[in-house]
């Protein structure tokens, strides 16, 4: 792995770990407004239990995304990442919203995808 691969990891993780902690926070501790927030599952129809579980999912998989070693559980983390952005996606467009509200979860998709690809290989499981 290359020097320039090698900040366009860290880069691209760090990015995509300050937006989960902050997503996932916000979302354990139940937080009104922002991306993921209570109004918006009550706005696209999903239940109030789901926040605290995603928000809890959302910090697990920054903690296991950024510590060394566990490589399966970091393709698990890195699935659930892809899984959850890609869901919001869709939610926001199919409940109607414009492609502005789904933006927040487009960016997170796209650092998931790029921390991804770049990782170094002692945290590739194959």
């Amino acid at each position: 792995m290359g020097k320039r691969d090698k900040i366009i990891y860290w880069i691209s993780t760090c990015w995509l770990a300050l937006g989960m902690i902050s997503t996932g926070l916000g979302q354990v501790l139940k937080g009104k407004t922002g991306q993921g927030g209570v109004d918006s599952l009550a706005h696209l129809g999903y239940p109030m239990y789901l926040l605290g579980l995603l928000g809890i999912w959302k910090i697990l998989g920054t903690g296991v995304v950024l510590i060394p070693r566990f490589p399966l559980v970091k393709e698990w983390a890195y699935a659930g990442f892809f899984f959850v952005m890609s869901g919001a996606i869709y939610s926001h467009l199919a409940a109607g919203d414009s492609i502005k509200a789904a933006l927040p979860a487009l960016l997170l998709l796209v650092l998931t995808g790029v921390s991804w690809y770049f990782r170094p290989a002692d945290r590739k499981f194959i």
